[in-house]
């Protein structure tokens, strides 16, 4: 899948996926496979979502977790989308295999 890379120092995060820009904190990780892999799946999320609605179910199951857990990181890490591509991040193949809406089984 085609991307346009930013490099961005002022990124609160060392990457972000906003379809069709992939934002890096320093340039190096550009070359970061697995980064960019994690990232891929994102885009993946945010089409299949048709993109609005993706960022409002993202910022509504955060919300939703930093309520339940009271901390922003167990928040973050139990986002469902970020669930589904941690857990994946690794395999170089999975957005082959991929089946639709894959992040839903972490709710």
């Amino acid at each position: 899948m085609k991307y346009w890379p930013v490099t961005w120092k002022g990124l609160p995060a060392n990457a972000m996926a906003i379809f069709p820009f992939m934002f890096f904190k320093d340039p190096e990780q550009k070359n970061d496979a697995l980064l960019i892999n994690h990232e891929k799946i994102h885009f993946y999320q945010q089409l299949e979502l048709l993109i609005l609605p993706f960022y409002i179910l993202y910022l509504a199951n955060y919300l939703f977790n930093l309520y339940k857990f009271r901390n922003h990181s167990k928040a973050y890490f139990n986002i469902s989308f970020e669930k589904e591509a941690y857990a994946n991040d690794q395999d170089m193949n999975y957005l082959r295999n991929r089946k639709l809406y894959a992040w839903f089984k972490y709710l």
